[in-house]
């Protein structure tokens, strides 16, 4: 019998649907199971691949037994267990622009290598590989990765500190047709000879070459052949204007968002298809070259929120915006020449509904005038630079408005006024604050309430030529999270706080109180500075000894205590400095010897030392620092000779100033062996001998494109004798100055030819030594020559016509020396009129001396009318001479002759002299026996 069973509609449809939800679940099951454990061939590939790597922090550690999906850094597909992630970038959590980074702990987070082994190619369901930021010491990128066709995501992206992978990019590359990122940035020692293989990565939506070499290589239209593509990273890639076409017939990546072509060799006006990218939100040009009203194009990007045109050669006004950009974000228009102020700019953006700028960047644009109070209004602003421009006037309280801000950078304006609480009421955010005026009347720090406590914790400050003093604020003693602290020309004196320098001990970076009236003794008298890099405490009062706890400060790098009332030997620990660069305690009253007792940090480049008591010999031990670029010893007083090691073990030299100390012996020809040097001052010495004929070999002021000086900042300062007098040049200006000054000294022989070679030399003393013979007659091959002193020698023969090619010369001294002859005549020597340039050379004649002959004839060359008064004289004088020698001869014989020939005469003359002996002796005896008489 049959049974039926009727459903009803919809108990049908109820029974379906509990059997869709089973089978569907049943599916779910089955696809979420775990696999846990990772394939073998796999595991064994891993394995190998570690084998060459090194790895000092033990990222790796967890590389061990059969669980390789377990490992750090190795994700497997869940359903398949296949290794489908191999992600090892270096996760060091800062960058080189922080104030936490530490290039020590940076390497030691590295992972590296001299290969990446192909057992890579074991894992063929990879599809993410990340080796980013690591240390592979060079290595090239393996062609075979072109092989891994399953990845989707490839990075091989350097830091600036290390170039991990180099050399030609593998066009194999280009059969990863399923790649979606590719990043290969920062790494400025690879490059390409073509881009073809890009084109066929049609799945590519982010692309990144920035630093990759691609000079004259075609790269628009490969990257046009990318549709998906969302962002394109090409900076500092070296391409040319002649790589950029201002138009193309088609656009095919209208999908980009972000475009950063900055810092290449770019000069261009209208790329007009860049403006058909309607999608773009940011855009990075800067460091190019860009003419015409280019600004203005870019408010047709109406969803542009970021835009970089820093150091592009913009001029004129600044655009009216009106509201077409109030979408904008962030703005950097620094280094350019923008004309007049910014109140029209900052009016365009009043009539958006809501504003949301976040950073302004105007650093160095050249921008006058005074700073509007509408700058209050871009209420989310949180950056804010306006450093190195002409602003004046006082600065508006309405910055006090930005609740925002985290940076505000105001410094090389030529503000005037004063700084109140109101500035500051409502920066509850910032953290760092920059500010300091070109006028001679600083600003004032003019608070109401002394005791007020401000409403930030800032990292960093910098006020310069501001009034902050003359104690140390309770506002800046209650800073105590600072990074770095620059109060230089604040009108400060007193003590240093140590309670403020003891909190703020563990995190300072960077010191520098200088310029102040500061005083008492040096306040690093704890062990307490594991980060501070820089102490500058220049030009104060401070006094007493160097205490040997600074020498405790591990991380130092620049100690500049120059301009104070220093005494006392300088400390032996200072070998403890492992990272020292730049030790200045010139201008003080330090003696003793240079220690080298323990050593000297090997560091070390620069080294000021000059107008102390230091006194000894130069420290051999100063030759184990093989990168000692500058050393200033002048104004002490060393004795012995210039040590045999410079020039032969350190030839890094680019000044070398040993003037005014007891220096003895000959300029040795191993100062020849320093290419680099510039500045070269032996003056004020004892040195004898002869100036070596090898200065030729000084290259640097051969060949300007030779110099090697290092600019660290602007404390360190270089006092040179230039035109006669002494000036001092802060080092981005001291590296133009090429002198050799041999002044004060006992040099003897001939002024070298080889002197001429020296084209790029400024200054040249060698004045006041025992130098004889000819001025070089190539002098006029030192075309530079600004300064030219050979006075008070022995220098004879005549000036070398080519003197008067000297178009710079600016101050000549030939006086008190032998010169002979005509002085030459020239555009240049015609302007130096002072005669007292040739003074002491009694043979010499032209202008400006006034003992020549009216039409100019050389005194060595006279008329006949002064022929023959010459040859009268000499007349004059030879019948003299002769009379006088004819009378001595008669009077002489014939008294002698008489008495040699007749003997009767000679006795008579001999007892006549007798008689007179007797006489005279009786009168003396007589004289002195009543004189006898007289005292009984």
């Amino acid at each position: 019998m049959d049974i039926y069973v009727h459903f009803n509609p919809i108990s049908r449809l109820i029974l379906h649907f509990l059997l869709l939800l089973f089978l569907a679940s049943s599916c779910l099951n089955n696809s979420s199971v775990v696999v846990e454990s990772c394939m073998e061939e796999e595991r064994r590939a891993l394995l190998s691949f570690k084998q060459d790597l090194s790895d000092p922090s033990g990222k790796l550690s967890s590389w061990a037994g059969h669980e390789c999906c377990q490992w750090t850094g190795i994700s497997c597909n869940n359903r398949t267990g296949h290794v489908a992630t191999v992600d090892l970038r270096n996760t060091y959590p800062y960058t080189i622009y922080d104030d936490q980074w530490n290039t020590t702990e940076y390497e030691e987070s590295c992972l590296g290598g001299k290969l990446i082994n192909p057992s890579l190619l074991g894992l063929k369901h990879l599809s993410y590989l990340d080796l980013s930021s690591n240390d592979f010491q060079r290595v090239h990128i393996p062609k075979f990765i072109g092989e891994l066709t399953s990845l989707r995501y490839l990075n091989f992206s350097s830091t600036q500190s290390l170039y991990s992978v180099v050399g030609e990019i593998p066009s194999s590359l280009g059969n990863l047709s399923n790649l979606n990122h590719l990043d290969l940035g920062s790494s400025y020692y690879l490059s390409s000879k073509n881009l073809n293989w890009l084109s066929h990565l049609s799945s590519l939506k982010y692309l990144n070459l920035g630093g990759v070499n691609l000079t004259g290589v075609s790269w628009l239209h490969e990257v046009n052949m990318l549709p998906s593509l969302l962002e394109l990273h090409l900076s500092s890639c070296e391409i040319g204007e002649n790589q950029l076409p201002l138009s193309m017939p088609t656009i095919n990546f209208t999908s980009l968002l972000v475009l950063d072509m900055s810092w290449n060799s770019i000069n261009f006006s209208y790329p007009k298809w860049m403006f058909n990218l309607t999608s773009l939100t940011k855009v990075d040009l800067g460091g190019n070259s860009v003419s015409g009203p280019f600004l203005d194009e870019f408010v047709r990007l109406k969803s542009l929120e970021h835009l970089d045109l820093q150091d592009v050669g913009l001029k004129g006004q600044f655009p009216k915006f009106s509201g077409n950009l109030c979408r904008l974000k962030s703005l950097s228009l620094a280094w350019n020449q923008i004309d007049g102020g910014i109140e029209e700019f900052l009016s365009g953006f009043s009539n958006c509904s809501f504003n949301r700028m976040e950073s302004l960047d105007l650093y160095g644009c050249g921008l006058v005038g005074k700073l509007p109070s509408s700058l209050g209004m871009l209420r989310s602003l949180q950056h804010l630079d306006l450093r190195d421009n002409v602003f004046n006037g006082s600065i508006p309280q309405s910055l006090g408005k930005l609740s925002q801000l985290v940076s505000l950078y105001l410094s090389n304006n030529s503000w005037e006024g004063n700084l109140t609480e109101a500035h500051f009421i409502n920066l509850t955010k910032l953290e760092s604050f920059a500010v300091s005026t070109a006028q001679p009347v600083p600003i004032i720090f003019n608070l109401i309430d002394y005791e007020w406590i401000p409403p930030f914790k800032l990292h960093h400050i910098e006020m310069h030529n501001c009034r902050v003093g003359p104690d140390f604020p309770v506002w800046l003693q209650s800073q105590t999270e600072l990074v770095s602290v620059s109060l230089k020309n604040a009108g400060l004196s007193g003590e240093i706080p140590e309670e403020w320098l003891f909190k703020i001990s563990s995190q300072i970076q960077w010191l520098d109180l200088s310029y102040n009236q500061i005083s008492g003794k040096l306040p690093f008298r704890f062990n307490s500075f594991p980060n501070l890099r820089s102490i500058i405490l220049s030009h104060n009062q401070f006094d007493g000894t160097i205490p040997s706890s600074i020498c405790s400060i591990q991380s130092l790098s620049f100690l500049v205590l120059n301009n104070n009332q220093l005494s006392g030997e300088f400390p032996k620990e200072w070998s403890l400095w492992s990272r020292i660069d730049t030790v200045d305690v010139s201008n003080n009253s330090m003696s003793g010897n240079i220690p080298s007792s323990m050593g000297i940090p090997s560091s070390l480049r620069i080294l000021k030392t000059d107008n102390n008591q230091f006194s000894g010999e130069i420290p051999s031990a100063l030759q184990n620092c093989s990168f000692l670029n500058r050393l200033y010893l002048g104004g002490n007083k060393f004795t012995g000779s210039i040590p045999s090691w410079i020039g032969s073990k350190v030839s890094t030299f680019t000044v070398l100033q040993l003037q005014s100390n007891s220096l003895s012996g000959h300029i040795p020809h191993h100062l020849c062996s320093l290419p680099s040097l510039q500045i070269l001052d032996l003056s004020h010495n004892r040195f004898s001998g002869t100036i070596p004929n090898c200065l030729n070999k000084l290259t640097s002021l051969i060949d300007s494109s030779y110099g090697r000086w290092i600019v660290f900042g602007d404390f360190e300062v270089t006092t040179v004798t230039v035109k006669g007098r002494a000036s001092e040049y802060f080092s981005r200006n001291a590296r133009l100055l090429t002198i050799i000054d041999f002044s004060h000294n006992d040099l003897e022989g001939e002024i070298p030819e080889e002197i001429s070679s020296l084209v790029q030399l400024a200054t040249l003393n060698l004045s006041i030594n025992q130098l004889s013979g000819n001025i070089p007659s190539r002098i006029g091959n030192l075309h530079l020559l600004e300064t030219l002193d050979l006075s008070q020698n022995q220098l004879s023969g005549q000036i070398p016509q080519s003197l008067a090619s000297l178009t710079f010369l600016s101050h000549l001294n030939l006086s008190c020396n032998k010169l002979t002859g005509r002085i030459p005549s020239g555009n240049q020597l015609q302007t130096l009129d002072d005669s007292s340039i040739y003074k002491g050379n009694p043979s010499l004649c032209g202008f400006p001396l006034s003992n020549c002959t009216e039409d100019g004839g050389n005194m060595h060359e006279p008329h006949e009318a002064d022929d023959e008064k010459t040859h009268e004289a000499d007349d004059e004088k030879l019948g003299l001479y002769t009379s006088a020698v004819l009378g001595f001869i008669i009077g002489f014989w014939s008294v002698c002759g008489t008495l040699i020939l007749k003997k009767s005469w000679r006795y008579a003359y001999f007892q006549f002299f007798d008689h007179i002996k007797e006489k005279v002796a009786l009168a003396i005896a007589l004289k002195v026996a009543r004189l006898k008489a007289a005292r009984q």
